[in-house]
């Protein structure tokens, strides 16, 4: 801040679809999982649990039940005989503690329709409101698997913004996102070089959408930086004795002044100088009272004259704003605000700043003050002298006077909260301010939910009913859930019944529905309802989990495992792998569990067991001496072989424990983000992703990891200059790579295409390991078959296979269908079946090789294994449309829409409703694909041609 002056003063679809290469599946985790395991099972110490306990120990030597593991072997060493009270402290799991959580999200009961009706509002609202609209998009995309979607609109409502206030906050939600305050080295107010997020661009009123993305000033003009020239003419004096006409006497001194250019200050000035007051006749007025001293209204005085600052001390400026208000001098007060707010650059000037911005009531400098408190977040949230401009009723109001305070401020703040402390006093406060500043009834859904959802966790069940009612009352109904589940807590089961029986009658049933009725049922009753929830909705975990425990407790521990590997093997999220573990425990299946609980740190690294009793390091600790001990260069071997296999949840056991032994391996946490974006664990990625660059020496390492976290959170052409920085440094494998990969997200033409080509082919001249020169193999190759050279992409594909490059057969099979080898690709795709561990895409792709009866057959297959792939829907759809079976085609996409509402399943359905004539519907599928993607083409077309069938 112009090197502390005033400091003492104060004082007084292609190939890079994947995880960075060819995906051979997906997964998509639940946003949720943190630290406390809370719907992860119950351990207690009696009941079932203890009794099954001993029964186990008991009944475990004669049934000799174990489930080997990827390795199939143990040491010698291995202690044979271990007290179950040591690894199972808190004995096993019980149904009776088992309760899934309420998700915190806006849920709407038809989503469809609800993104078809904020498509419509997006296209006909006028442009000054767009902002508003696209962060109730975000709200909706929130609770959805994709943060690729909250994060465009969230950029979308940016570029919309209309408002200092608005600018400032989603700039600095947008930093928020990449979490850039965990990058050493780093300040939260450095800019990127876009108007996007330059903290000087977002305190420059107006609207200018077309703008956002432009190159800012910053680079142009560094922070500080003023023209010499402008300091000297302002310094050049103040009025003479000769050229003024008047003084203002301040105690001995007198100021001789310009009476007509004070006067231009403000009507009160030209009152008093020119109107029928006794000043107006005087040459001297005396002005000791007015709270001014001589050195401020020198200041003044020239002000008056050259309408410039930039001269002056800032404790001057302040004097001067607070002269402004008092004189009500607009022009001056408007300067006074600009200045300030541009000195603003860290914590330290905004904690001294922002009472003096709120108490003159200064918007632009609150402004810069708040800007600073937010791109520190989420550090600055722990500290009690920021939140109190915040957290209470008082604050807020202060923050309204001088037009900040708004729901989307608290929104933020609020979301931030709850992922740093769920049950804290500060969540409760900021989400009552929520409350307050909502008007719109999406956003008294949100926040009366939100503090529903933060008092059940505070088991305030009273208080979290009447939050629920509210947020009912406004049209949320997913919050009955809340209601049925307060008043369970309070002991009225029958009336938590009765409200989830009625929710099921009066909408169309989704599996939550079913889900939450299954807590207050008993028996086959219960069953059932968990049944139908997961055929429903296959994504949701508890009915899995509970099923799995129920399994256990009538000591049917193998169904019990594989009910969760069912979840698993398309879901990885950390309670499911904690149950996992917690059964593996029990089977004496240690290098099993030390497997989960490695996989499931590598996705919550503070993540608490047993009912949040244990921290998983410790759990990890106990499992340790009763496996296989692997040296570094043992565990490169098994990390090789467990990603040959497309086993990625060993492969992140097999990292974390290499990370055990050298912490500081920025090579081994570029390779857990990825294989962490495979499993579509997207914030753990970005986290991995950042300790890469953190722990890395070299520079042009450093800036591959930070071009990977720029194209992962959307902003290509910023990491394509970060690579091109690093490859200026030292020509590495890395470097090109993100090169290719990220001009490769694109429609390639024949000479992009053959550029990407020549970056790979450079890729491969550098160093590297086979996990990663396979995977620059098969996206050469990929690139080749794109171009229709099929020779050269069967040897890069076969190449890449010798170097136990398993996802390559994908690759290699589409060759020889292309080449009319039919039946070659077929036996390709199979040897994928055979390696994978997960092998869902293989069983797809190797679908369109086959006769319809086989295909159909494999795509079962799929939908049995992950039935997030949406391909089987779509394929079985059309070929019941190619029988005539329209409304069972309809219903096949239907099935998967409840659940995943995917962009070519909304399209395919919206087709098909078209093409019976049913343009309303096929209208309203588009508008809801639309709003996933308003730029795709297809859609975009056929919802052109359904509004005038619809006309």
């Amino acid at each position: 801040m112009q090197n502390k002056l005033f400091t003492t003063a104060m004082r007084s679809l292609k190939f890079i679809d994947g995880c960075k290469g060819t995906q051979v599946y997906a997964f998509n985790p639940s946003g949720g999982g943190g630290g406390g395991g809370g719907d992860g099972g119950g351990g207690g110490g009696g009941g079932g649990g203890d009794t099954l306990f001993h029964h186990l120990q008991d009944n475990r030597r004669t049934n000799s039940i174990r489930s080997k593991s990827d390795r199939n072997y143990r040491a010698p060493n291995v202690t044979s005989s271990i007290a179950p009270e040591i690894l199972l402290p808190y004995g096993l799991p019980v149904t009776d503690l088992l309760e899934p959580q309420i998700e915190s999200c806006l849920k709407p009961v038809d989503l469809v329709e609800t993104l078809a009706d904020v498509y419509r509002r997006l296209e006909n609202c006028p442009q000054f409101e767009k902002s508003g609209v696209y962060l109730e998009q975000c709200g909706i995309f929130r609770g959805l698997s994709d943060l690729k979607l909250f994060r465009r609109s969230l950029r979308f409502a940016r570029q919309h913004a209309v408002d200092v206030h608005s600018k400032v906050v989603l700039a600095s939600w947008l930093r928020f996102e990449r979490r850039e305050d965990e990058l050493i080295g780093t300040s939260s107010m450095d800019c990127r070089g876009k108007n996007i997020e330059c903290p000087k661009a977002t305190l420059v009123p107006g609207y200018d959408p077309e703008s956002v993305y432009d190159p800012c000033m910053c680079l142009r003009i560094p922070r500080g930086e003023v023209d010499d020239d402008e300091f000297a003419e302002d310094e050049e004096c103040s009025t003479s004795l000769e050229d003024g006409d008047m003084s203002f006497c301040i105690g001995d001194e007198e100021v001789r002044c310009i009476r007509s250019k004070i006067a231009l200050l403000s009507k009160p000035f030209e009152a008093m100088l020119y109107g029928g007051f006794r000043e107006s006749k005087r040459e001297k007025i005396n002005f000791s009272q007015n709270g001014i001293s001589a050195e401020g209204m020198r200041a003044a005085e020239i002000f008056s004259r050259t309408k410039q600052l930039a001269s002056f001390e800032p404790w001057i400026v302040l004097e001067l704003l607070y002269f402004a208000n008092k004189f009500c001098c607009e022009e001056l007060k408007s300067a006074c605000d600009v200045h300030l707010a541009s000195l603003v650059s860290d914590m330290e000037d905004a904690m001294l700043l922002m009472d003096y911005g709120l108490a003159e009531t200064a918007h632009l400098l609150v402004a810069a003050c708040l800007q600073v408190f937010l791109r520190e977040l989420p550090s600055s949230m722990h500290s009690p002298n920021v939140m109190k401009y915040f957290c209470s009723s008082d604050a807020r109001q202060r923050l309204a006077l001088v037009g900040h305070a708004s729901f989307l401020l608290y929104y933020f703040l609020s979301q931030i909260a709850m992922e740093e402390d769920m049950k804290s006093n500060t969540t409760v406060m900021l989400l009552e301010r929520l409350t307050e500043c909502a008007s719109e009834n999406w956003q008294k859904q949100l926040a009366c939910h939100q503090l529903g959802v933060v008092m059940l966790e505070r088991k305030e069940h009273k208080d979290a009913q009447h939050w629920f009612e509210a947020a009912v009352e406004a049209g949320h109904i997913y919050s009955v859930v809340g209601i049925a589940r307060a008043k369970f807590k309070r002991g009225h089961k029958y009336s938590a019944y009765k409200l989830t029986n009625t929710l099921i009658s009066d909408y169309k049933p989704v599996g939550w529905m079913y889900q939450e009725r299954s807590l207050y049922c008993i028996g086959k009753e219960k069953m059932v309802d968990l049944e139908v929830a997961t055929e429903l909705d296959p994504t949701l975990t508890f009915p899995y989990k509970y099923r799995a425990v129920a399994f256990l407790e009538e000591n049917k521990i193998e169904v019990a495992i594989l009910e969760l590997d069912k979840i698993i093997g398309f879901k990885v999220t950390p309670d499911c792998l904690q149950l996992r573990a917690w059964i593996s425990i029990a089977m004496e299946d240690y290098e099993g569990a030390l497997r989960d609980v490695r996989a499931l740190l590598t996705l919550e690294p503070n993540y608490m067991m047993f009912h949040g009793k244990m921290h998983g390091d410790n759990v990890v600790e106990l499992l340790r001496p009763h496996v296989q001990q692997w040296s570094q260069a043992d565990c490169w071997m098994e990390l090789y072989d467990r990603w040959s296999s497309v086993d990625d949840i060993g492969s992140l056991a097999v990292v974390h424990q290499m990370l055990a032994n050298d912490p500081g391996k920025s090579l081994l946490r570029f390779r857990q983000s990825l294989l962490l974006l495979r499993l579509n664990s997207q914030k753990a990625a970005m986290r991995s992703l950042r300790l890469a660059r953190n722990h890395s020496t070299l520079e042009h390492e450093r800036l591959v990891y930070e071009g990977w976290i720029l194209y992962d959170t959307g902003h290509r052409d910023e990491a394509l200059a970060k690579a091109e920085e690093s490859i200026a440094i030292q020509r590495s494998f890395e470097a090109f790579f993100i090169k290719a990969y990220a001009l490769a997200d694109s429609s390639l033409n024949q000479d992009s295409s053959m550029y990407v080509i020549q970056l790979l082919e450079e890729a491969l001249r550098c160093p590297s390991d086979g996990l990663r020169k396979g995977q620059a193999l098969n996206n050469l190759g990929s690139v080749y078959v794109d171009c229709e050279k099929l020779d050269q992409a069967a040897t890069c594909y076969m190449n890449a296979l010798n170097i136990k490059h398993t996802r390559a057969h994908q690759g290699l099979a589409r060759v020889y269908h292309l080449k009319n080898q039919r039946k070659a690709a077929y036996n390709e795709m199979t040897k994928l079946i055979e390696k994978a561990r997960n092998n869902a895409s293989a069983y797809e792709k190797r679908s369109e090789y086959c006769d319809r009866e086989m295909a159909k057959s494999d795509l079962s297959m799929v939908t049995k294994l992950d039935p997030l792939r949406t391909y089987p829907y779509r394929y079985r759809a059309a070929v019941m449309m190619d029988d005539h079976r329209e409304d069972e085609a309809i219903a096949e996409l239907t099935k998967a829409i409840g659940f995943k509402p995917d962009l070519q399943l909304l399209h395919l359905r919206a087709a098909f409703h078209d093409s019976v004539g049913d343009h309303e519907s096929a209208v309203r599928d588009c508008e809801a694909a639309l709003c996933l993607d308003p730029d795709h083409t297809d859609t975009l077309e056929l919802y052109n041609k359904a509004r005038m069938g619809n006309c």
